[in-house]
């Protein structure tokens, strides 16, 4: 077990002093942004939906 946490601690420094964990950070960045942008669209869409139902429910009655 100890083993498997140092071969992971060195791959992760590994990666932070190089250019491929520069890479990966960047894409971290970018995923977060489209996801956050996707969370704000579904609110959005959520809440279009809502107030369609809504209409139509008064509408009905």
């Amino acid at each position: 077990m100890h083993d498997q946490f140092l071969r992971l601690q060195l791959k992760f420094r590994e990666l932070m002093l190089g250019e491929d964990g520069q890479d990966l950070v960047e894409y971290g960045l970018i995923v977060t942004a489209i996801a956050l942008a996707a969370l704000g669209g579904i609110q959005h869409f959520a809440s279009a939906v809502v107030t369609l139902f809504t209409n139509i429910d008064s509408s009905l009655a």
